[in-house]
């Protein structure tokens, strides 16, 4: 081979492995798995930077205490055991006192959602103790944990992961890095998933930027958006009791959508304890008690509420929270 023979194939291997290197090298080490996917994706649907957002995850941290806490949530309580954790005297009493101290925001709140205030302070009653416990994990670390090392539910908090990455600043309480929240991810007094910020939260105090850590217009007009987005229904009932008879027929209930009239369920044993529309449709739960079992009626603004959460004992923690709120207020408003 002539040197200019060899110079040339020389050329040829340096040129070909110039177009060929750039394919066999990564363009970011991915500091967690499928990392590199979800920035693709989140790049090529926004527009935003793939290194900006590589910093951003590889500044998260898989959390053990995230996956533990997932493995053993309260819901998995009986009902005689559930219930006591919401339905203290202090919660309620703070549940009462929140209500009267923001009356205004949350009548003409619930006036333009068509949701009874009562449920939207049991919301935040429930979720952050009226928003004292936020949480205490960054929301960036419990998506990424569950997102990307969760395959139970990866495909669930991955798109919550994607969401998060996708929110316009201002849509979030402060930069994404040092946001705080639940080791689900969910943030801010109402524990928002980064799916109902993005589709239900409101800028209700108008200033261009939705905060659902320090504006109490955008926290309490976003839980009663999401509500009211779920079909909430004015003035509509949410649960009551009902008492079988001995001969009722056996309900198991697989979800908690109202599936048949009452008078349906009334003529298959089980009797409302309070006066009902009998064409309401309705479904059955049936929870355990301190006493034995209880049989309760619920209609259409019980499964907004498992729209929240999906459990039945956190729809009707929520449902006797607000009952006994709005009959504190109401006691508090006839005193002397």
């Amino acid at each position: 081979m002539t040197v200019r023979n060899a110079t040339r194939v020389l050329r040829l291997v340096i040129a070909w492995g110039l177009l060929v290197a750039p394919a066999l090298i990564p363009l970011h080490a991915e500091t967690h798995p499928g990392q590199a996917a979800l920035v693709r994706e989140v790049a090529r649907d926004t527009g935003k930077d793939p290194a900006a957002l590589n910093r951003l995850l590889d500044g998260a941290s898989k959390q053990q205490s995230i996956l533990d806490a997932i493995s053993r949530p309260a819901e998995a309580k009986p009902w005689r055991d559930y219930r006591p954790i919401f339905l203290t005297p202090q919660r309620i009493a703070d549940g009462v006192a929140f209500y009267r101290d923001h009356r205004a925001l949350l009548e003409q709140v619930g006036r333009q959602y068509g949701v009874a205030p009562e449920y939207i302070v049991a919301i935040l009653g429930v979720e952050t103790n009226y928003g004292r416990l936020t949480g205490k994990y960054k929301v960036l670390d419990a998506l990424v944990t569950l997102g990307l090392y969760y395959p139970p539910r990866a495909k669930f908090f991955r798109e919550q992961l994607k969401v998060l990455l996708e929110l316009p600043d201002n849509h979030l309480a402060g930069p994404l890095d040092t946001l705080m929240g639940s080791y689900a991810g969910a943030q801010g007094w109402g524990q928002f998933m980064p799916s109902s910020i993005r589709d239900f939260a409101v800028d209700a105090d108008g200033d261009g930027h939705i905060n659902l850590v320090d504006s109490l217009p955008d926290i309490v007009s976003s839980v009663a958006n999401y509500f009211a987005g779920h079909g909430w229904v004015r003035g509509g009932p949410v649960a009551m009791r009902a008492q079988p008879d001995a001969a009722a027929k056996a309900i198991s209930a697989t979800d908690t959508k109202p599936h048949w009239p009452l008078e349906q369920l009334e003529a298959w044993g089980y009797a409302p304890l309070q006066a009902a529309n009998p064409g309401e449709s309705t479904g059955l739960q049936t929870l355990e008690g301190p006493n034995g079992p209880e049989y309760w009626f619920t209609f259409q603004n019980f499964y907004v509420i498992t729209t929240y959460n999906r459990s039945p004992l956190y729809a009707m923690a929520v449902y006797q929270l607000a009952q006994a709120i709005d009959a504190g207020v109401q006691a508090a408003d006839h005193q002397p």
